[in-house]
């Protein structure tokens, strides 16, 4: 990686120039404004040493975007250098994830860089920052990134909440998400659900219940509103509680209706009288109760 050197020629722009980075960003790097060789010039590097930000929290970029930055890149180039740190082999990138996968579309063999010496936490809070700024999360990313950056670094959510800009019961909600099962995660992920129809889910106390209401919302296409409206009505149907165990064989066989929810989906209760009893099985949909029956016939 070779230094610019700063020259006045007609053919070639300055190759030194003042950075200036989101609102967000300038706070986690203190400008000094004699620190010109830190903080304003920016050198070119080859793409293959520079390697992902290993706490990048986006997980997911978008074709079509990244094919309309790099057209964008072929005709205009790289307007804002990418910020990386010094690594073993070479670089890790910080920030500019989209604009280095777009500039190797393009098939850019060099790409503007900044070099900045932060340490492992300041990467990842300035990689939350930057999606964050640019709404680039989903939901569920913003809640592992902001799982991992209270794990990792053994922060309070108020801290996390003070080092991302955001109050302390928005980061709270955000993180309720990760309590849901894996295919509502998945649903949230793809964009079939919003953070308006997770909320909602959160509202059943189940995973039975979150997941049947799930497939409903799913299958019928439902709106926020309408998934609150499902919400509601399940909740009032299981507004009585439940009584608690008494003996081995109530507690065993409630451990077992637990295990048969969790297995098909929704909820089950097992109710015995003597020697007989009953199995009885939730569905709130024709698809539902055909999911169910396609599960009981693979059953052994």
């Amino acid at each position: 990686m070779k230094k610019k050197s700063k020259k006045k020629e007609p053919q070639q722009s300055p190759r030194k120039r003042k950075i200036v980075l989101g609102r967000g960003l300038d706070a986690l790097i203190p400008i000094d404004d004699n620190a010109e060789d830190e903080r304003g010039e920016f050198f070119h590097c080859d793409v293959e040493l520079i390697r992902s930000n290993p706490f990048q929290p986006r997980q997911r970029f978008s074709e079509e975007d990244l094919s309309e930055l790099a057209q964008s890149i072929e005709q205009q180039g790289i307007l804002q250098p990418l910020l990386v740190r010094r690594s073993e082999s070479g670089f890790e990138l910080i920030t500019g994830e989209r604009r280095l996968r777009a500039a190797k579309r393009a098939g850019l063999h060099q790409v503007p860089v900044v070099i900045k010496d932060i340490n492992d936490e300041a990467m990842l809070e300035m990689s939350i920052i930057e999606n964050i700024q640019r709404e680039n999360l989903n939901p569920m990313e913003e809640a592992e990134a902001y799982h991992r950056l209270i794990t990792d670094f053994d922060l309070t959510q108020d801290q996390a909440a003070l080092r991302v800009g955001k109050s302390r019961p928005a980061v709270a909600n955000i993180l309720r998400l990760r309590q849901l099962p894996d295919p509502i995660k998945s649903s949230i992920i793809d964009g079939v659900l919003t953070m308006g129809h997770a909320r909602a889910l959160l509202g059943v106390d189940t995973v039975s219940q979150q997941t049947a209401a799930w497939r409903t919302v799913v299958s019928k296409g439902l709106s926020v509103r309408q998934t609150e409206a499902l919400i509601k009505r399940i909740k009032a149907q299981t507004k009585e509680p439940k009584k608690r165990p008494e003996t081995s064989e109530e507690i065993y066989l409630s451990d077992l209706a637990d295990d048969l929810s969790r297995q098909f989906g929704t909820r089950v209760q097992i109710r015995r009288k003597g020697k007989k009893g009953k199995i009885e099985i939730d569905f709130y949909s024709n698809d539902d109760l055909d999911r169910l029956i396609g599960l009981l016939n693979q059953q052994p």
